[in-house]
């Protein structure tokens, strides 16, 4: 849980004064983190591509997205996350003043 909030807590440091905008892709996601050398076939497939200037909206929103899939592999990916406290990073973020984990998500 430590992690989480340090991650939350590096961000705000990063973004601090500074213009940014953020995207992410939802697409084929894996059970493992992309920055890995191999990977395992998608859990949950496309579910399209967000952006935002609110890194914690962004990042809310994404979870959602998972949890609302109608994807059978979704289970084992939100497994994944709820065992690696996933979600703390989010709240962290949002209590730190990063961003809100409120949003309108706009379909284009």
């Amino acid at each position: 849980q430590r992690l989480n909030y340090k991650i939350a807590e590096y961000t705000k440091a990063v973004l601090k004064d500074k213009p940014n905008f953020h995207i992410s892709f939802i697409m084929n996601v894996s059970p493992e983190c992309d920055c890995w050398n191999h990977n395992d076939a998608a859990v949950v497939p496309d579910l399209g591509i967000l952006a935002s200037t609110d890194p914690v909206a962004l990042d809310q929103a994404c979870l959602d997205l998972v949890y609302r899939s109608d994807d059978p592999g979704k289970k084992d990916l939100i497994q994944r996350i709820e065992s690696r406290n996933g979600l703390r990073t989010v709240e962290s973020a949002a209590a730190l003043g990063v961003g809100s984990r409120e949003y309108e998500l706009i379909t284009l």
